[in-house]
């Protein structure tokens, strides 16, 4: 089994998740007592979250670097960021080390054209929504990317980081991204990204109209698919 690299708490509460499901499908395919060959190092969010907001990338992606460097160091064979919004900085994190990084775009864009699908909706952080850095990763594969109004992106956004990063789940916001998704299926949205590894805490495919591809469980199938080949 190759040694799993986490890149984490961009939030912990997602990153907990993805240790979970990782552990989890390890246990499910090979039985018995086994669990994941993998090293997480769980970076403190609020120092990322300022270089975010202050648009101080070129740092956050020499941090984030720097944590890639000792999870190599520690024997890992492979990367897993652990968040779609800090893959803005996905090329500093591959530049710095010898070992692949597991990019999280090229793992859903494969499953939308698995799926047949040639447009989808988009929600994450605004800076996933509004940078290109996500959407024309995406793009590329052929995929057209549908993404909510001004107002609608503020709400997304608001209620990631004023809520499920603090691990608060309401049922009232739920209600607000489902009529956000009905929305944009309305618009031409043949399936749903949820492009925020906390989105699945919160929402689910009984949720949406269309198809709904979560990024974090996906993300940990296909690190397991890595880990085990």
């Amino acid at each position: 089994m190759k040694r799993i690299g986490l890149i984490g708490g961009m939030s912990w509460e997602s990153s907990a998740l993805y240790y979970s499901l990782i552990n989890g499908l390890v246990k499910e395919r090979l039985g018995g007592i086994h669990s994941a060959n993998c090293i997480l190092v769980s970076v403190d969010f609020a120092d990322i979250e300022a270089l975010q907001s202050s648009g101080e990338w070129d740092e956050a992606g020499r941090l984030l670097a720097l944590e890639a460097q000792g999870l190599e160091a520690a024997g890992a064979d492979f990367l897993v960021l652990c968040t779609n919004t800090m893959h803005r900085v996905a090329r500093e994190i591959r530049d710095a080390v010898g070992i692949p990084l597991l990019h999280i775009g090229d793992v859903v864009s494969r499953e939308v054209l698995n799926a047949g699908l040639g447009t989808v909706a988009l929600l994450g952080t605004a800076f996933t929504m509004e940078q290109p850095f996500y959407r024309n990763f995406i793009s590329a594969y052929g995929i057209d990317v549908l993404v909510p109004p001004e107002v609608e992106r503020a709400s997304v956004h608001r209620i990631i980081y004023e809520e499920l990063v603090l691990g608060v789940v309401r049922d009232e916001s739920r209600d607000e991204l489902a009529g956000i998704i009905r929305d944009l299926v309305a618009r031409g949205a043949q399936g749903v990204i949820l492009g925020c590894t906390e989105l699945e805490l919160l929402i689910g495919q009984e949720d949406s109209p269309a198809p709904v591809f979560a990024t974090t469980r996906l993300h940990a199938i296909a690190a397991v698919d890595e880990a085990l080949r």
